[in-house]
């Protein structure tokens, strides 16, 4: 799919499909013209009651303008236009753009946004929409879906003067959508195929082709030699050997923000094996990791002005003779002791070496990402993510950020009460503290590692995937991130937060004896079968 910025009104647009949007029951001002071309159709679809008034509605039908058919896909905007309600708009009518047989469309939905609302920020988002709905997953069947006969998207906007914001939210877009799509694909892949040597592999390909980005990865005698014992003692029942990844971005000045990734590959829950039922999907287990490397895949296209740290610990988690059991005691990297009383509480014992690892980074700050516990699940279903901190300015930046891309996401607390719950009579503390406030316990157990940084750790397990007929991965919280950190860079005064390696073309308004010409961005190739 490319994408072109398109400087034309809708009446003028040659697209085989064009997305025009809707203010409640009328039409904008902006599609006055196309409407008196069509002879009063879209007046009249609009007067048929078939678009409902919800926000994100679509009503689709072909029109003739000025002598020439066109399929029209007229998108609820709602009244009073916000971001949620761009947002929910502009996924809809990328849906409805991408079942069609239209090969162009173009999209006229900046237009009718008021003055004030940010034109970048809106051309972000109509990008990132049609990326994300153009998403396709087949790489392992044997014949592959019918493509979409979608190929080109213009934005378009009205003035030449508005080309440079639209390029720069085009741009940012397209790195977001890249970064999302390869989480997608590395959690979608299966744990055949995706095994810690897989993800370590990803990552040193984002490296050779990313600029300013270094890749480490560390092998089984080089994490012991660490002392991360608690890590390994996760991965010694399986055959797949762990990897620790550090992925180093060095973008400006400044100490960096370090990102820590789960990267379960599969888990069985060990000896305190999982119920078989919906156990094919622990192979999403570690999309914790996999945010990380699509943030880092999304930082390195932007180029963004600030220096990151991503670190990943990466493992399988199999029942096997030589496997951890419960009752086991096992040093962490930072020399606590941990009471192992179940081994499907894994994740937080291969995080809490990977957050001591971080901290000789000496980071302004770390989050951790991680599909942790089916207590977040109950506590907030699959709608929000659940957010943990030790620093109040670093969790109301990440809110902000979250409000800013929608990705839902939650405060929980993180009183030392529930520190109690973590008591071991054995060792320093055990990795479970009962079914009373698992994700809470689970976050605690975290922040006994975390004490010499700022610090905040997303709870995923319920937003990272879906299950049932729409299974799949969804990305979660990568765009999150990426805007949070964008924000950061924006804040260094070094250079602009947003900078594309390549940026889409700008076409004028089509002449007579003139022909547009269009650079094309290309979309994301998918993570590489192996």
């Amino acid at each position: 799919m490319e994408f072109n910025i398109n400087i034309t009104l809708p009446e003028n647009d040659a697209a085989d499909s064009l997305v025009l949007p809707v203010a409640g029951k009328k039409l904008p001002g902006s599609l006055s013209k196309i409407d008196a071309a069509t002879g009063g159709s879209l007046t009249a679809l609009l007067a048929s009651g078939e678009l409902a008034d919800k926000t994100g509605a679509t009503l689709v039908s072909h029109v003739t303008v000025n002598g020439k058919l066109r399929r029209a896909i007229l998108v609820q905007l709602g009244e009073t236009t916000d971001i949620v309600a761009l947002r929910t708009a502009a996924a809809a009518a990328a849906r409805a753009a991408i079942a069609g047989k239209s090969a162009t469309v173009g999209v006229h939905l900046l237009g009718a946004l008021a003055k004030e609302f940010d034109l970048q920020l809106a051309a972000a988002t109509v990008t990132h929409a049609f990326l994300f709905e153009g998403y396709r997953f087949d790489q392992f069947k044997s014949k592959a879906d019918a493509p979409a006969a979608l190929t080109t998207v213009n934005v378009a906007i009205s003035k030449k003067d508005q080309s440079a914001a639209a390029e720069t939210g085009v741009a940012y877009g397209l790195a977001l959508g890249h970064g999302v799509n390869f989480t997608r694909d590395l959690g979608n892949t299966p744990p055949n195929i995706c095994t810690p040597t897989y993800l370590a592999e990803q990552a040193i390909e984002l490296g050779q082709t990313g600029k300013n980005l270094q890749v480490e990865v560390l092998d089984e005698p080089q994490i012991a030699a660490l002392g991360m014992n608690s890590f390994l003692a996760v991965a010694k029942g399986s055959v797949e050997p762990p990897k620790l990844i550090t992925m180093n971005y060095k973008g400006g000045k400044g100490k960096p923000v370090v990102l820590v990734g789960k990267g379960i590959t599969f888990d069985t829950g060990g000896i305190s094996l999982k119920p078989g039922e919906g156990m094919d999907e622990m192979k999403y287990d570690m999309l914790g990791a996999g945010a990380v490397l699509g943030v880092m895949k999304a930082v390195v296209e932007l180029q963004l002005p600030i220096n990151v740290v991503g670190v990943i610990a990466t493992c399988e988690n199999m029942p096997a003779g030589n496997a951890l059991k419960p009752g086991d005691i096992v040093t962490s990297m930072s020399g606590q002791t941990i009471e192992v009383l179940n081994t499907d509480a894994e994740g937080r014992l291969i995080l809490c070496d990977a957050l001591t690892f971080a901290g000789k980074f000496e980071p302004e700050t770390v989050i951790d990402l991680a599909t942790l516990t089916g207590a977040c699940v109950i506590a907030l279903g699959h709608i929000a993510s659940g957010l943990y901190a030790n620093d109040e300015a670093l969790a109301a930046e990440l809110l902000r950020a979250a409000d800013v891309t929608g990705d839902k996401t939650w405060r929980m607390p993180l009183w030392d009460d529930y520190q109690d719950l973590l008591k071991s009579n054995f060792a320093d503390m055990a990795n479970i503290g009962g079914r009373p406030g698992g994700s809470i316990t689970a976050a605690c157990f975290l922040a006994r590692y975390t004490k010499e940084y700022s610090w905040a750790h997303f709870d995923i397990a319920g937003t990272a995937w879906k299950s049932g007929a729409a299974k799949g991965a969804t990305g979660r919280p990568v765009s999150l991130l990426v805007e949070f950190l964008s924000q950061r860079a924006a804040l260094s005064g070094n250079k602009p937060a947003v900078k594309a390696a390549a940026k889409p073309a700008v076409k004028a308004p089509a002449k007579p004896a003139a022909k547009a010409v269009a650079v094309a961005v290309a979309a994301a190739k998918p993570a590489k079968k192996k």
